[in-house]
């Protein structure tokens, strides 16, 4: 399951966790989200527009800034996955990290 899987969903809504964070936090408008998750704008802007799925990296930053469970932001976005897969895009890397290991 990939990021285009999470788009296609009906349930996934980012716009539910974004909305959240801006209203438990007292903050203006995405941009002032964006400052605070130390994301650029369009970061926020592509994800509100469904274009971009909301990554493990960005979903840290929210923990670390909101202190929310992993799994409490999830929720407030619709992803309701039980399992997690690291993703296969760069096939030779990933065999070369295997080598070596």
């Amino acid at each position: 399951m990939n990021g285009q899987f999470l788009l296609n969903q009906n349930e996934y809504n980012p716009n539910r966790l974004l909305d959240s964070l801006i209203e438990r936090f007292h903050l203006k408008n995405d941009a002032a989200l964006s400052r605070a998750l130390e994301v650029t704008p369009p970061v926020i802007s592509k994800i509100r527009h469904n274009k971009l799925p909301i990554g493990a990296s960005l979903l840290i930053r929210m923990h670390e800034f909101s202190e929310m469970s992993i799994a409490d932001l999830r929720n407030l976005m619709g992803d309701r996955r039980g399992q997690y897969r690291i993703s296969d895009k760069n096939p030779d890397k990933r065999k070369h990290m295997q080598a070596a290991a």
